[in-house]
């Protein structure tokens, strides 16, 4: 089966652009996400665990991340915790955002909506 191209699944919902970047320097169990895009944003974007694990299990359909079969954490106990990484697919996903966002910013400055750089 051939994988999608990234654009078609731009743009992307704001709290999976969030996971993946929360992703993409390491490996991360839900709550690590959670805790993760809250201090990113200082507080100004907060996952619920409804959006969240909703996010992950499309995020999981598409391709996106990928959900780790041990936890990466050797002194974790806890074993009900899922772990989740950035797959390649997902990576080039989110570099394809990010330059629809540079795009948007762009035209933004182009009409004077937003001050130049």
């Amino acid at each position: 089966m051939d994988e999608p191209k990234p654009d078609s699944l731009l743009p992307l919902p704001t709290a999976v652009f969030h996971i993946l970047i929360a992703v993409a320097d390491r490996d991360r169990h839900g709550y690590s996400i959670m805790q993760d895009v809250s201090a990113r944003t200082a507080g100004k974007v907060r996952l619920s665990p409804g959006t969240l694990y909703s996010s992950i299990r499309r995020m999981l359909e598409q391709g996106l991340i990928e959900e780790l079969a041990d936890s990466p954490d050797p002194s974790s106990s806890d074993e009900r915790r899922r772990y989740y990484r950035v797959t390649r697919f997902g990576k080039r996903v989110a570099a394809a955002e990010v330059e629809r966002l540079k795009a948007l910013i762009r035209e933004a400055r182009a009409t004077g909506l937003a001050p130049s750089a």
